[in-house]
């Protein structure tokens, strides 16, 4: 990527005072991206899948494992847009894959991009985004608690035994509810079926040999605890197609036990690819791919 040789500048402090950019609009889209991180000056790139995505940044599920402050260079590949949109970003938040990033020197020409792809592709703001605008100012509550004796008490002072106990609790649902969504957009993403039949109907088929000197990213599977203690073990064979950008659109088991093929399956999505040229244009290929477990 462009970018990577000025990933390794530390980032910069933030006023408190000054609005923070995630208070953009984000929109929730699905679009393949890859992540791009500079270590030990050697430029380490791994796919993944966005979340949503707005002109402050983006979250994201990550095939790898980010570090919060770290600074990365993104490429990603918004619906309906005919270039991918390249540029640096700092690492915010993370939890397990899932990871906040938000974007740093994004030019007005890329503002104004993100900006065309919403109102095009009508993407839809995530539930409860508010702008800027509407947030209360934080100095202004701080100024009016801080008033007098004859000011609101705070709010724990006014909290009964049954109030935090309430409170607790609401909290402990808020959390749940927080999880499964989270699980289920994991879910969703793992699946990664394309809904348009033809994306994942092949033009020509590739010896499994001649596409492993085409991999770019790879994915061990994990052995699972199911199948440890039944001792199994074996090679998995992978029916795939590979999309024109290198990415799997279509991955199943050919053979073995369930719980070793679907951690194949699980694993071998995350693969990339890079795109298998027919007469020097990129074509969906089909291929085999065998997976080895050990206990």
């Amino acid at each position: 990527m462009d970018n990577v040789s000025s990933m390794a500048a530390s980032p910069q402090r933030r006023d408190p005072d000054q609005p923070s950019r995630r208070r953009t609009s984000r929109y929730s889209v699905k679009a393949p991206l890859d992540v791009t991180v500079l270590r030990s000056g050697i430029p380490d790139t791994v796919p993944g899948r966005s979340v949503n995505v707005g002109e402050g940044g983006l979250a994201a599920m990550v095939a790898g494992e980010l570090v919060p402050g770290e600074s990365v260079a993104v490429e990603i590949r918004l619906p309906q847009s005919e270039n991918p949109l390249r540029t640096r970003a700092l690492v915010r938040h993370q939890d397990k894959l899932r990871y906040g990033m938000e974007f740093v020197g994004l030019s007005p020409q890329q503002q104004t991009a993100i900006r065309k792809w919403s109102e095009t592709s009508k993407a839809q703001p995530e539930n409860g985004m508010r702008s800027p605008s509407s947030l209360p100012d934080r100095r202004t509550e701080t100024a009016g608690s801080s008033g007098g004796s004859g000011g609101t008490p705070p709010f724990s002072s006014r909290l009964s035994g049954r109030g935090w106990i309430f409170l607790l609790a609401s909290l402990a649902i808020l959390v749940a509810v927080v999880w499964w969504h989270w699980y289920r957009g994991w879910q969703d993403l793992e699946s990664m079926l394309p809904r348009d039949k033809a994306a994942v109907e092949s033009e020509v088929h590739v010896p499994s040999d001649a596409m492993a000197k085409l991999i770019r990213h790879r994915v061990d599977p994990e052995y699972p605890a199911a199948a440890r203690h039944a001792r199994l073990q074996g090679v998995i064979v992978l029916g795939v197609i590979v999309a024109r950008d290198g990415t799997v659109a279509d991955v199943h088991p050919l053979n073995g036990p369930d719980v070793l093929a679907q951690s194949a399956v699980n694993a071998m999505r995350w693969w990339r690819f890079e795109p298998y040229k027919v007469d020097g244009k990129p074509a969906v290929v089909e291929t085999t791919v065998a997976v080895e477990f050990k206990p």
